[in-house]
Protein backbone atom coordinates (compact mmCIF):
# COMPACT_ATOMS: atom_id res chain seq x y z
CA UNK A 1 0.00 0.00 0.00
CA UNK A 2 3.27 2.45 -0.44
CA UNK A 3 1.38 3.91 -3.79
CA UNK A 4 -1.52 4.83 -1.30
CA UNK A 5 1.14 6.68 1.28
CA UNK A 6 2.52 8.25 -1.48
CA UNK A 7 -0.76 10.41 -2.77
CA UNK A 8 -2.20 10.69 0.58
CA UNK A 9 1.46 12.33 1.57
CA UNK A 10 2.27 13.95 -1.97
CA UNK A 11 2.42 17.85 -2.43
CA UNK A 12 2.06 19.44 -5.59
CA UNK A 13 4.71 22.14 -5.87
CA UNK A 14 4.08 25.35 -6.70
CA UNK A 15 5.54 28.87 -8.36
CA UNK A 16 3.71 30.84 -5.49
CA UNK A 17 2.54 30.95 -1.86
CA UNK A 18 0.89 27.34 -1.36
CA UNK A 19 -1.79 29.04 0.21
CA UNK A 20 -3.18 30.97 -2.93
CA UNK A 21 -3.37 27.10 -4.57
CA UNK A 22 -5.65 26.61 -1.58
CA UNK A 23 -7.90 29.35 -1.89
CA UNK A 24 -8.43 28.99 -5.46
CA UNK A 25 -9.45 24.73 -4.99
CA UNK A 26 -11.74 26.74 -1.92
CA UNK A 27 -13.41 28.42 -4.81
CA UNK A 28 -14.40 25.49 -6.22
CA UNK A 29 -15.70 23.69 -3.69
CA UNK A 30 -17.61 26.84 -2.62
CA UNK A 31 -18.93 27.36 -6.09
CA UNK A 32 -20.25 23.57 -5.66
CA UNK A 33 -22.40 24.68 -2.45
CA UNK A 34 -23.73 27.70 -3.64
CA UNK A 35 -26.01 25.26 -5.07
CA UNK A 36 -28.27 25.27 -2.55
CA UNK A 37 -27.40 28.90 -1.11
CA UNK A 38 -30.28 31.52 -0.26
CA UNK A 39 -28.86 33.68 -3.05
CA UNK A 40 -29.40 31.03 -5.52
CA UNK A 41 -32.60 29.98 -4.26
CA UNK A 42 -34.02 33.09 -3.89
CA UNK A 43 -32.99 33.97 -7.64
CA UNK A 44 -34.86 30.45 -9.25
CA UNK A 45 -37.50 30.19 -6.81
CA UNK A 46 -39.62 31.06 -9.59
CA UNK A 47 -38.56 27.96 -11.62
CA UNK A 48 -39.49 25.71 -8.65
CA UNK A 49 -42.81 26.69 -7.34
CA UNK A 50 -44.31 27.06 -10.29
CA UNK A 51 -42.93 23.56 -11.98
CA UNK A 52 -44.53 21.93 -8.47
CA UNK A 53 -46.98 24.13 -7.91
CA UNK A 54 -46.32 25.51 -5.11
CA UNK A 55 -46.41 28.69 -3.07
CA UNK A 56 -43.45 31.22 -2.12
CA UNK A 57 -43.62 29.84 1.29
CA UNK A 58 -43.13 26.41 0.91
CA UNK A 59 -39.83 26.90 -0.95
CA UNK A 60 -38.86 29.79 1.99
CA UNK A 61 -39.50 27.06 5.17
CA UNK A 62 -36.99 24.94 3.76
CA UNK A 63 -34.43 27.02 2.77
CA UNK A 64 -34.50 28.30 6.65
CA UNK A 65 -34.33 24.88 7.71
CA UNK A 66 -31.77 24.12 5.91
CA UNK A 67 -29.28 27.16 7.17
CA UNK A 68 -31.13 25.97 10.76
CA UNK A 69 -29.40 22.96 9.74
CA UNK A 70 -25.66 24.03 8.70
CA UNK A 71 -26.09 26.57 12.24
CA UNK A 72 -26.64 23.67 14.50
CA UNK A 73 -23.43 22.00 12.23
CA UNK A 74 -21.20 24.32 12.47
CA UNK A 75 -19.69 23.95 15.86
CA UNK A 76 -18.75 21.02 15.35
CA UNK A 77 -17.07 21.21 12.10
CA UNK A 78 -15.54 24.09 13.54
CA UNK A 79 -13.79 22.28 16.23
CA UNK A 80 -12.93 19.19 13.52
CA UNK A 81 -11.29 22.07 11.41
CA UNK A 82 -9.30 23.14 14.05
CA UNK A 83 -8.10 19.70 14.90
CA UNK A 84 -7.71 17.80 11.81
CA UNK A 85 -8.25 20.46 8.81
CA UNK A 86 -10.33 20.72 5.69
CA UNK A 87 -8.41 17.55 4.24
CA UNK A 88 -10.94 15.43 5.98
CA UNK A 89 -13.92 17.14 6.33
CA UNK A 90 -14.08 19.20 2.60
CA UNK A 91 -13.91 15.84 0.48
CA UNK A 92 -16.57 13.75 2.14
CA UNK A 93 -18.83 17.30 2.19
CA UNK A 94 -18.96 17.92 -1.63
CA UNK A 95 -19.84 13.92 -2.44
CA UNK A 96 -23.02 14.62 0.38
CA UNK A 97 -23.81 17.93 -1.49
CA UNK A 98 -23.45 15.87 -5.27
CA UNK A 99 -25.58 13.33 -3.72
CA UNK A 100 -28.32 15.61 -2.95
CA UNK A 101 -28.23 17.29 -6.01
CA UNK A 102 -29.32 14.35 -7.64
CA UNK A 103 -32.01 13.95 -5.25
CA UNK A 104 -33.30 17.49 -5.66
CA UNK A 105 -33.57 16.94 -9.68
CA UNK A 106 -35.54 13.72 -9.09
CA UNK A 107 -38.15 15.31 -6.32
CA UNK A 108 -41.55 14.63 -6.94
CA UNK A 109 -43.24 15.38 -3.82
CA UNK A 110 -42.88 17.97 -1.14
CA UNK A 111 -40.80 15.67 1.70
CA UNK A 112 -38.37 15.22 -1.54
CA UNK A 113 -37.82 18.34 -1.73
CA UNK A 114 -37.08 18.71 2.20
CA UNK A 115 -34.75 16.28 2.65
CA UNK A 116 -32.64 16.58 0.03
CA UNK A 117 -32.21 20.89 0.59
CA UNK A 118 -32.11 20.53 4.59
CA UNK A 119 -29.59 17.67 4.32
CA UNK A 120 -27.69 19.60 1.28
CA UNK A 121 -27.19 23.12 2.85
CA UNK A 122 -27.01 21.68 6.47
CA UNK A 123 -23.66 19.95 4.87
CA UNK A 124 -22.56 22.85 2.39
CA UNK A 125 -22.72 25.69 4.37
CA UNK A 126 -20.12 24.64 7.67
CA UNK A 127 -17.68 22.50 5.41
CA UNK A 128 -17.76 24.01 1.65
CA UNK A 129 -18.32 28.16 2.61
CA UNK A 130 -18.29 29.19 6.14
CA UNK A 131 -15.92 27.98 8.98
CA UNK A 132 -13.98 25.55 6.88
CA UNK A 133 -12.45 27.70 4.06
CA UNK A 134 -11.99 30.73 6.61
CA UNK A 135 -10.22 28.72 8.81
CA UNK A 136 -7.97 27.55 6.47
CA UNK A 137 -7.24 31.00 5.38
CA UNK A 138 -6.75 32.51 8.60
CA UNK A 139 -4.20 29.46 9.40
CA UNK A 140 -2.29 29.78 5.96
CA UNK A 141 -2.38 33.98 6.36
CA UNK A 142 -1.02 36.46 9.13
CA UNK A 143 -0.18 39.56 7.26
CA UNK A 144 -2.09 39.18 4.15
CA UNK A 145 -4.79 37.66 6.22
CA UNK A 146 -7.45 40.41 5.65
CA UNK A 147 -6.59 40.69 2.15
CA UNK A 148 -7.43 36.65 1.47
CA UNK A 149 -10.33 37.03 3.87
CA UNK A 150 -11.90 39.05 1.57
CA UNK A 151 -10.85 37.04 -1.46
CA UNK A 152 -12.29 34.00 0.12
CA UNK A 153 -15.75 36.04 1.19
CA UNK A 154 -15.74 36.77 -2.67
CA UNK A 155 -16.04 33.17 -3.13
CA UNK A 156 -19.95 32.52 -2.32
CA UNK A 157 -21.39 35.60 -3.69
CA UNK A 158 -19.82 35.37 -7.22
CA UNK A 159 -19.89 31.47 -7.48
CA UNK A 160 -23.81 32.14 -6.47
CA UNK A 161 -24.76 34.50 -8.90
CA UNK A 162 -22.76 32.25 -11.47
CA UNK A 163 -24.97 29.34 -10.67
CA UNK A 164 -28.04 31.58 -10.91
CA UNK A 165 -27.26 32.38 -14.33
CA UNK A 166 -26.43 28.97 -15.30
CA UNK A 167 -29.73 27.18 -13.89
CA UNK A 168 -31.59 29.87 -15.57
CA UNK A 169 -30.18 29.72 -18.36
CA UNK A 170 -30.56 25.64 -18.83
CA UNK A 171 -33.82 25.95 -17.28
CA UNK A 172 -34.99 28.34 -20.34
CA UNK A 173 -33.43 25.55 -22.56
CA UNK A 174 -34.11 22.17 -20.58
CA UNK A 175 -35.06 22.77 -17.11
CA UNK A 176 -34.05 23.20 -13.59
CA UNK A 177 -33.40 19.27 -13.10
CA UNK A 178 -31.04 18.97 -15.82
CA UNK A 179 -28.73 21.77 -14.19
CA UNK A 180 -28.72 20.34 -10.66
CA UNK A 181 -27.79 17.28 -12.54
CA UNK A 182 -25.16 18.71 -14.04
CA UNK A 183 -23.84 20.43 -10.50
CA UNK A 184 -24.15 16.92 -8.89
CA UNK A 185 -21.56 15.78 -11.17
CA UNK A 186 -19.08 18.30 -10.87
CA UNK A 187 -19.89 18.09 -7.26
CA UNK A 188 -18.99 14.35 -6.94
CA UNK A 189 -15.78 15.06 -9.66
CA UNK A 190 -14.84 18.22 -7.27
CA UNK A 191 -13.53 15.31 -4.04
CA UNK A 192 -10.54 14.21 -5.72
CA UNK A 193 -8.74 17.78 -5.90
CA UNK A 194 -10.08 18.53 -2.47
CA UNK A 195 -8.53 15.39 -0.87
CA UNK A 196 -5.21 15.99 -2.81
CA UNK A 197 -4.73 19.64 -2.25
CA UNK A 198 -5.62 20.50 1.12
CA UNK A 199 -3.65 21.17 4.06
CA UNK A 200 -4.47 22.14 7.36
CA UNK A 201 -1.44 24.95 8.19
CA UNK A 202 1.59 25.83 6.17
CA UNK A 203 3.69 24.27 9.00
CA UNK A 204 1.91 20.74 8.13
CA UNK A 205 4.65 20.91 4.66
CA UNK A 206 7.41 22.88 6.23
CA UNK A 207 5.85 26.74 4.79
CA UNK A 208 4.77 29.24 7.56
CA UNK A 209 2.20 31.68 6.89
CA UNK A 210 1.63 33.97 3.72
CA UNK A 211 5.15 32.41 2.69
CA UNK A 212 7.73 34.16 4.65
CA UNK A 213 10.87 33.00 4.81
CA UNK A 214 12.03 30.40 7.24
CA UNK A 215 15.90 29.73 7.72
CA UNK A 216 15.17 26.38 9.44
CA UNK A 217 11.80 25.33 7.83
CA UNK A 218 11.64 21.84 9.39
CA UNK A 219 13.64 21.41 12.69
CA UNK A 220 14.94 18.66 14.28
CA UNK A 221 12.69 19.45 17.54
CA UNK A 222 9.68 18.26 15.07
CA UNK A 223 11.15 15.47 13.82
CA UNK A 224 11.97 14.30 17.52
CA UNK A 225 8.05 15.19 18.46
CA UNK A 226 8.73 18.39 19.54
CA UNK A 227 6.99 21.79 18.05
CA UNK A 228 8.33 23.71 15.29
CA UNK A 229 9.56 27.06 16.53
CA UNK A 230 7.19 29.81 15.73
CA UNK A 231 7.61 32.46 12.83
CA UNK A 232 7.94 35.28 15.08
CA UNK A 233 5.20 37.37 13.80
CA UNK A 234 2.77 34.28 14.45
CA UNK A 235 4.04 33.94 17.82
CA UNK A 236 3.73 37.45 18.77
CA UNK A 237 -0.09 36.80 18.09
CA UNK A 238 -2.37 36.67 21.08
CA UNK A 239 -4.39 33.32 20.43
CA UNK A 240 -7.42 33.20 23.06
CA UNK A 241 -9.42 29.93 24.03
CA UNK A 242 -12.53 29.87 23.32
CA UNK A 243 -13.83 30.17 26.59
CA UNK A 244 -11.87 33.12 26.88
CA UNK A 245 -13.23 35.02 23.75
CA UNK A 246 -17.14 33.87 24.86
CA UNK A 247 -16.00 35.76 27.75
CA UNK A 248 -15.45 39.30 26.18
CA UNK A 249 -18.26 41.67 25.67
CA UNK A 250 -16.77 42.27 21.67
CA UNK A 251 -17.99 38.97 20.89
CA UNK A 252 -21.18 39.28 21.70
CA UNK A 253 -20.70 42.67 19.98
CA UNK A 254 -19.93 41.29 17.02
CA UNK A 255 -22.09 38.04 16.93
CA UNK A 256 -25.11 40.51 17.60
CA UNK A 257 -24.40 42.96 14.89
CA UNK A 258 -23.84 39.98 12.57
CA UNK A 259 -27.36 38.39 13.47
CA UNK A 260 -28.99 41.76 12.67
CA UNK A 261 -26.98 42.17 9.31
CA UNK A 262 -27.48 38.86 8.00
CA UNK A 263 -30.96 38.63 9.11
CA UNK A 264 -31.35 41.89 6.80
CA UNK A 265 -29.22 40.77 3.69
CA UNK A 266 -31.49 37.20 3.91
CA UNK A 267 -34.64 38.73 3.70
CA UNK A 268 -33.74 41.55 1.62
CA UNK A 269 -31.68 39.41 -0.62
CA UNK A 270 -34.40 36.74 -0.93
CA UNK A 271 -36.72 39.38 -2.31
CA UNK A 272 -35.01 40.99 -4.38
CA UNK A 273 -36.31 38.90 -7.40
CA UNK A 274 -39.94 38.61 -6.67
CA UNK A 275 -39.61 42.36 -6.21
CA UNK A 276 -38.51 43.22 -9.43
CA UNK A 277 -40.88 40.95 -11.59
CA UNK A 278 -43.87 42.02 -9.63
CA UNK A 279 -42.87 45.67 -10.64
CA UNK A 280 -43.15 44.42 -14.38
CA UNK A 281 -39.45 43.46 -15.00
CA UNK A 282 -38.58 39.93 -16.20
CA UNK A 283 -37.22 37.20 -14.66
CA UNK A 284 -34.14 37.13 -16.61
CA UNK A 285 -33.26 40.61 -15.85
CA UNK A 286 -34.70 40.31 -12.33
CA UNK A 287 -32.41 37.77 -11.90
CA UNK A 288 -29.51 39.37 -13.77
CA UNK A 289 -29.51 42.38 -10.92
CA UNK A 290 -29.34 39.63 -8.14
CA UNK A 291 -26.31 38.78 -9.73
CA UNK A 292 -25.06 41.99 -10.01
CA UNK A 293 -25.83 42.46 -6.48
CA UNK A 294 -24.30 39.53 -5.04
CA UNK A 295 -21.18 39.32 -7.00
CA UNK A 296 -20.42 43.22 -7.30
CA UNK A 297 -20.78 43.27 -3.24
CA UNK A 298 -18.54 40.16 -2.90
CA UNK A 299 -15.93 41.57 -5.36
CA UNK A 300 -15.22 44.96 -3.40
CA UNK A 301 -14.23 42.53 -0.51
CA UNK A 302 -10.66 42.29 -1.56
CA UNK A 303 -10.72 45.98 -0.81
CA UNK A 304 -12.26 45.95 2.48
CA UNK A 305 -9.04 43.23 3.40
CA UNK A 306 -6.47 45.80 2.08
CA UNK A 307 -7.99 48.84 4.12
CA UNK A 308 -8.93 46.22 7.13
CA UNK A 309 -4.88 45.82 7.09
CA UNK A 310 -4.21 49.56 7.43
CA UNK A 311 -7.25 50.97 9.43
CA UNK A 312 -9.21 49.15 12.05
CA UNK A 313 -11.76 46.67 11.04
CA UNK A 314 -14.34 47.81 13.59
CA UNK A 315 -14.45 51.62 11.66
CA UNK A 316 -14.82 50.42 8.50
CA UNK A 317 -17.55 48.09 9.41
CA UNK A 318 -19.66 50.60 10.96
CA UNK A 319 -19.33 52.75 7.81
CA UNK A 320 -20.41 49.96 5.81
CA UNK A 321 -23.38 49.33 8.07
CA UNK A 322 -24.42 52.45 7.93
CA UNK A 323 -24.53 52.73 4.28
CA UNK A 324 -25.93 49.94 3.87
CA UNK A 325 -28.75 51.34 5.84
CA UNK A 326 -29.07 54.19 3.36
CA UNK A 327 -29.04 51.90 0.37
CA UNK A 328 -31.57 49.51 1.32
CA UNK A 329 -34.02 52.40 2.06
CA UNK A 330 -33.50 53.60 -1.65
CA UNK A 331 -33.62 50.17 -3.35
CA UNK A 332 -37.44 49.37 -1.58
CA UNK A 333 -38.74 52.99 -1.81
CA UNK A 334 -37.57 53.35 -5.52
CA UNK A 335 -40.72 50.87 -6.29
CA UNK A 336 -38.87 48.86 -8.70
CA UNK A 337 -38.46 49.04 -12.35
CA UNK A 338 -35.02 50.10 -13.94
CA UNK A 339 -34.44 52.74 -10.50
CA UNK A 340 -34.87 49.95 -8.48
CA UNK A 341 -32.21 47.32 -10.28
CA UNK A 342 -29.65 49.90 -9.63
CA UNK A 343 -30.26 50.30 -6.09
CA UNK A 344 -30.55 46.74 -5.52
CA UNK A 345 -26.91 46.56 -7.25
CA UNK A 346 -25.81 49.61 -4.73
CA UNK A 347 -27.00 47.63 -1.93
CA UNK A 348 -25.11 44.47 -2.90
CA UNK A 349 -22.19 46.54 -3.32
CA UNK A 350 -22.32 48.75 0.17
CA UNK A 351 -23.64 45.39 2.55
CA UNK A 352 -21.61 42.54 0.67
CA UNK A 353 -18.71 43.64 2.82
CA UNK A 354 -20.55 43.05 6.23
CA UNK A 355 -19.86 39.11 7.28
CA UNK A 356 -16.25 39.24 6.10
CA UNK A 357 -15.50 42.73 8.28
CA UNK A 358 -16.88 40.88 11.44
CA UNK A 359 -14.57 37.82 10.88
CA UNK A 360 -11.68 40.06 10.05
CA UNK A 361 -12.37 41.64 13.47
CA UNK A 362 -12.76 37.91 15.46
CA UNK A 363 -9.42 36.50 13.99
CA UNK A 364 -7.47 40.22 14.72
CA UNK A 365 -9.07 39.96 18.42
CA UNK A 366 -8.49 36.35 19.06
CA UNK A 367 -5.87 34.63 16.75
CA UNK A 368 -5.60 31.82 14.94
CA UNK A 369 -4.95 28.70 17.34
CA UNK A 370 -8.86 28.38 18.00
CA UNK A 371 -10.13 30.29 15.11
CA UNK A 372 -12.60 27.49 14.26
CA UNK A 373 -13.41 26.72 17.21
CA UNK A 374 -14.53 30.25 18.06
CA UNK A 375 -16.58 31.06 14.96
CA UNK A 376 -17.99 28.02 14.75
CA UNK A 377 -19.45 28.70 18.23
CA UNK A 378 -20.83 32.04 16.42
CA UNK A 379 -22.22 29.84 13.55
CA UNK A 380 -25.88 29.20 15.37
CA UNK A 381 -26.30 32.21 16.39
CA UNK A 382 -25.83 33.28 12.51
CA UNK A 383 -27.50 30.61 11.02
CA UNK A 384 -30.61 30.99 12.77
CA UNK A 385 -31.19 34.54 11.75
CA UNK A 386 -29.81 34.01 8.49
CA UNK A 387 -32.46 30.93 7.85
CA UNK A 388 -35.03 33.29 9.27
CA UNK A 389 -34.47 35.92 6.46
CA UNK A 390 -36.48 33.99 3.51
CA UNK A 391 -39.60 33.07 6.05
CA UNK A 392 -39.60 37.01 7.68
CA UNK A 393 -39.65 38.45 4.39
CA UNK A 394 -42.33 36.46 2.78
CA UNK A 395 -44.44 36.63 6.01
CA UNK A 396 -43.84 40.55 6.25
CA UNK A 397 -44.90 40.19 2.39
CA UNK A 398 -48.20 38.61 3.17
CA UNK A 399 -49.03 40.06 6.35
CA UNK A 400 -48.99 43.59 4.68
CA UNK A 401 -49.37 43.29 1.03
CA UNK A 402 -46.36 45.10 -0.18
CA UNK A 403 -42.46 45.89 1.13
CA UNK A 404 -42.76 49.43 3.32
CA UNK A 405 -42.54 47.23 6.23
CA UNK A 406 -39.44 45.30 4.94
CA UNK A 407 -37.97 48.64 4.29
CA UNK A 408 -38.68 49.62 7.81
CA UNK A 409 -37.57 47.07 9.34
CA UNK A 410 -34.01 47.22 7.11
CA UNK A 411 -33.28 50.65 7.65
CA UNK A 412 -33.73 50.14 12.21
CA UNK A 413 -31.98 46.98 11.79
CA UNK A 414 -28.63 48.67 10.14
CA UNK A 415 -28.70 51.74 12.97
CA UNK A 416 -28.96 48.90 15.63
CA UNK A 417 -26.01 47.04 14.06
CA UNK A 418 -23.53 49.84 13.60
CA UNK A 419 -23.93 51.04 17.24
CA UNK A 420 -23.25 47.42 18.04
CA UNK A 421 -20.30 47.37 16.41
CA UNK A 422 -18.51 50.19 16.94
CA UNK A 423 -18.63 49.34 20.93
CA UNK A 424 -17.41 46.21 20.01
CA UNK A 425 -13.06 47.24 20.76
CA UNK A 426 -10.24 45.00 20.86
CA UNK A 427 -10.66 43.05 24.37
CA UNK A 428 -7.96 42.95 27.16
CA UNK A 429 -6.76 39.40 28.50
CA UNK A 430 -7.54 38.67 32.06
CA UNK A 431 -3.56 38.13 32.41
CA UNK A 432 -2.70 41.30 30.67
CA UNK A 433 -5.36 43.63 32.80
CA UNK A 434 -3.45 42.26 35.99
Amino acid sequence: MRWAQSIVAWTPRTPVFYGWVVLGIISLGTYAATGVAQVVFGGIQNLIYEDMGWDRKTVAFAVTAGTWGSGLLTPFVGRLADRHGPRAIMPVGVIVVGVCFFALAGIAQVWHFYAAYIVARTVANPTLVGVVPRTVTVNFFLRKRNLALGLVSTFRPVGGAINVQIISEIAALYSWRVAYRILGIFSLLLAVPLFLIMRRRPEDIGLVPDGDERPNPVSARAEEGGTQPAHSSVSEERDWTAGEALASSAFWFIISAEMLTILTSGTVGYQIVPFLVDSGLSQRVAAISLGLSSSLGALVNPGWGLLADRYQARLLATIATLVAMVTVGLFIGSGGGVVGCVFAVVWGIASGGLNVLGSMMIAQYFGRANFGTIIGLAGPFQMVFLGLGPTFGALLFDFTGGYTALAFYSVGAYVVAALLIFSARRPTPKEERA
